[in-house]
């Protein structure tokens, strides 16, 4: 029950944060909780099941850069000076005594959203669609991109010896395996992914793992679909056409499988023109999965949908995933090393976004630490 404080005496730097604003500003601040307050700190101040972690590295998300860039995604509008990141990972640095399942030195990975445990949904055991759900990073819940943190101990899952690179990508694995088991993919499926994005990298990843054959891989970008190739080499990468309409891009995509038609379309991007050639493309009586986020409204071939019996569903986030995706890395089942393109201190976060969100740098996914692995 007791706590100590070791690794705490230790601390010296400051604790920052990287901030976007109203005005699409980004820079480096003072963030909570402060260097004072951790140095004194012995766990008891903490709220009850609250642990301290130091933040170790941190994964920008398509939806840090959108918030930075264009202030919103849907209803959820930056209105103040907010924190950005939600794919962390670092070590325990401090426990409330009623913590006894974690202790200073472990290393955690951190599930970001915050749930209400009453609500329907949490009884449900679908805590993803929780009423009062606060999400790091989510205006106005400030995110991780800091060096320290407070979060309750529940949801901090440890990695063992994991790296913490690893641990944090854990976050958007989370976000494939979700799109996996409620999908249904199965060992055999004809799979199309869209969007050789990140997540649409990591659910190639685990569509190689399910078994899913033949697989079909589509982006506008070459470089992301050589990855592709290098990731799973069986998987078909096609190169969108812009000036190609959705069922011409579809035919297209069937014919690149070998004339096989999906019986599952993943659409990895949110882009209308994306998911209607998604819908195109998939067999009679197939699914379109959508876990992209998109617009707030859609012009979709709803005709298409109807006569082809293709059931159209869709992801929010990402619930009861974490201990799966740390035993799918663990064992080496998920290897994302290879998406990571590029690393930066965090006091060169700005830097970080900066390339992480210019489609000219080959980024894929960028990482902020604040110290490398020993």
């Amino acid at each position: 029950m007791s706590t100590t404080t070791t690794t705490i005496e230790t601390i010296s730097k400051p604790n920052i944060g990287v901030y976007t604003n109203p005005e699409h500003n980004l820079w480096i601040e003072d963030s909570t909780p402060n260097l004072d307050s951790l140095k004194k700190s012995k766990g008891e101040d903490l709220p009850e099941g609250w642990i301290t972690v130091a933040i170790k590295s941190t994964g920008i998300c398509g939806s840090d850069i959108h918030f930075w860039h264009a202030g919103a995604i849907g209803p959820m509008i930056v209105e103040a000076n907010h924190i950005l990141g939600h794919e962390s990972a670092g070590v325990v640095l401090a426990t409330h005594p009623s913590v006894t399942h974690l202790q200073p030195g472990d290393r955690v990975a951190i599930e970001p959203g915050l749930i209400c445990n009453s609500c329907e949904a949490c009884l449900t055991g679908r805590y993803n669609g929780c009423e009062k759900m606060k999400f790091l990073s989510t205006p106005p819940i400030d995110g991780l991109l800091r060096r320290y943190v407070n979060h309750p101990a529940i949801w901090c899952h440890k990695i063992g010896d994991m790296s913490y690179e690893n641990g944090a990508l854990l976050e958007p694995l989370s976000v494939a395996l979700a799109g996996m088991e409620r999908s249904g993919v199965a060992l055999g499926d004809s799979v199309l992914i869209c969007g050789a994005g990140p997540i649409g990298l990591i659910t190639l990843l685990c569509c190689q793992a399910a078994g899913a054959c033949p697989i079909v891989i589509t982006d506008l970008d070459e470089g992301r679909l050589k990855k592709a190739a290098e990731l799973c080499p069986r998987a078909k990468t096609y190169q969108i056409n812009t000036s190609l309409q959705a069922p011409e891009a579809a035919a297209e995509i069937i014919q690149a499988a070998n004339g096989i038609k999906p019986a599952i379309a993943l659409e990895c991007t949110g882009v209308e023109s994306s998911v209607s050639t998604a819908i195109h493309s998939v067999k009679f009586g197939g699914k379109v999965f959508v876990i992209g986020v998109g617009k707030p409204n859609m012009t979709l071939p709803f005709m298409r949908l109807s006569t082809q019996e293709i059931d159209l569903q869709f992801q929010y986030r990402y619930c009861n995933t974490w201990p799966r995706a740390i035993r799918l890395v663990s064992d080496g089942v998920i290897d994302m090393r290879q998406l990571v393109t590029h690393r930066f201190d965090i006091e060169d976060a700005v830097k970080a976004f900066e390339t992480s969100g210019d489609v000219k740098s080959g980024a894929i996914k960028v990482m902020i630490q604040s110290e490398v692995d020993t």
